[in-house]
């Protein structure tokens, strides 16, 4: 960044001196991870232009929004609808918790042992060293997890936190509940906002949403090709970016990265060897700046062709459909697109287990590896149901539980090196 934020920083709260730190531990490792890869797409160039701004522009756009009246909204999760914010006119961002910080501050108000996205986020709040967090007016929170539900409680002493309950089923009457979860936000962010919301303007966010997804799901099709044209550490960081750039600037640079794909796969260009392992990553999300096992894996010689994750497949493999008629059937449709969504909350969750086939197949995958967070509960647990499957059907699996931490990198060097010679 060349521009001097400090002034904006200062403004919005943060903790200079303990921001400064946070800003040292990123760029070396970013430079590290992403700018020695081999033959890597021009069209990288945005993205690495918006991680370089990640606590810059893009915040300057923030507070130009909230200057002219606009609201923020934070959330932490794919289940909360986009459509709704922006119809009302804000903005919705994700927020950070993909790395260890404000530590001690977090543990003043939560357990030790505890899933390290949460010990992030509330570590970056107490911390005041996410202005993305210091430029909400609002978080939206959810049910998926118990830790989050009571973190939740907590998160709300210090911003106002709006909590969805999220079913643990997708019966009838779970999605009764779910529509009218997905109503209540409305509300709310009508009240935040002072803005009511149309049903022509919830339909064209719908249009604007959706538009996102499709430049995903275009370049999620382009990495089927052998060679892959792109590594899956860029596609994870282009995913980690999807959730708080700006929808129409995002969309259009997606689009614009697929279509030199499309000449790579025209050309038979790839970052990898046609001979190169091909590997799906499921489990837990990895929010920014979480690319330790993405980097292991393809360090390793592997590429990764798809993520099962909420940084992946989960935030866009599926539209909301844009033809309602009116607003409470528009609305019940959104509520209906994320009902879909595969996470390990639900009960039984064979959905994911059907999607982790059809990946595999869809791929041409040589096996998956499965990332749970340390404390992670449901996809932990919900790897045991993962393998079955999936040895019923001859994928290979290489079961890994870690943290945000860095000491434990030698040894999952080792078993991921240990994994790709056995499915060789």
């Amino acid at each position: 960044m060349t521009t001097d934020y400090r002034p904006m920083w200062e403004s919005v709260g943060l903790d200079l001196e303990a921001h400064d730190q946070l800003l040292q531990a990123l760029p070396p490792a970013y430079g590290e991870v992403y700018m020695n890869q081999f033959n890597r797409p021009a069209g990288m160039e945005y993205f690495d232009f918006v991680v370089s701004e990640i606590h810059g522009l893009r915040i300057h756009e923030l507070q130009q929004h909230k200057a002219a009246g606009g609201k923020v909204i934070g959330t932490f999760c794919v289940f909360v609808p986009e459509e709704i914010i922006r119809a009302a006119g804000g903005i919705c961002i994700g927020l950070c918790s993909g790395i260890e910080i404000g530590t001690a501050q977090a543990e003043k108000v939560l357990p030790r042992n505890i899933c390290p996205l949460i010990k992030s986020f509330m570590g970056f709040k107490l911390a005041k060293v996410c202005p993305y967090f210091e430029s909400c007016d609002m978080v939206v929170g959810e049910t998926t997890c118990d830790g989050k539900k009571k973190a939740f409680e907590i998160l709300n002493d210090y911003i106002p936190v709006h909590v969805m309950e999220t079913p643990q089923m997708k019966r009838e009457k779970d999605k009764s509940l779910w529509h009218s979860e997905v109503q209540d936000l409305l509300n709310r962010t009508e009240e935040l906002t002072g803005q009511k919301i149309t049903e022509e303007a919830l339909l064209q966010a719908i249009k604007d949403v959706n538009g996102k997804r499709k430049a995903l799901l275009r370049l999620s099709e382009l990495r089927k090709n052998n060679p892959a044209p792109i590594s899956g550490k860029d596609c994870l960081l282009i995913e980690q970016i999807a959730m708080y750039d700006d929808v129409s600037r995002f969309t259009q640079k997606v689009n614009e990265l697929c279509d030199e794909l499309e000449e790579r796969v025209k050309n038979s260009q790839g970052v990898k060897e046609t001979t190169a392992k091909r590997l799906i990553v499921t489990g837990t999300p990895m929010a920014i700046p979480n690319w330790k096992i993405p980097h292991i894996i393809e360090e390793s010689g592997a590429v990764i062709v798809a993520e099962e994750l909420c940084t992946g497949l989960r935030y866009f493999e599926n539209l909301v459909a844009e033809t309602g008629e009116n607003m409470d059937q528009t609305v019940e449709q959104i509520a209906a697109r994320y009902l879909n969504i595969n996470c390990a909350c639900f009960t039984p969750n064979e959905g994911r287990m059907e999607k982790l086939l059809q990946l595999a197949e869809e791929y041409k995958a040589d096996g998956i590896i499965h990332c749970a967070l340390t404390f992670c509960d449901p996809y932990a647990v919900e790897a045991n149901r993962v393998e079955k499957v999936l040895k019923e059907k001859g994928i290979p699996l290489l079961r890994i539980e870690t943290d945000y931490g860095q000491e434990d990198v030698g040894q999952l060097k080792t078993r991921i090196e240990a994994f790709l010679e056995l499915i060789g």
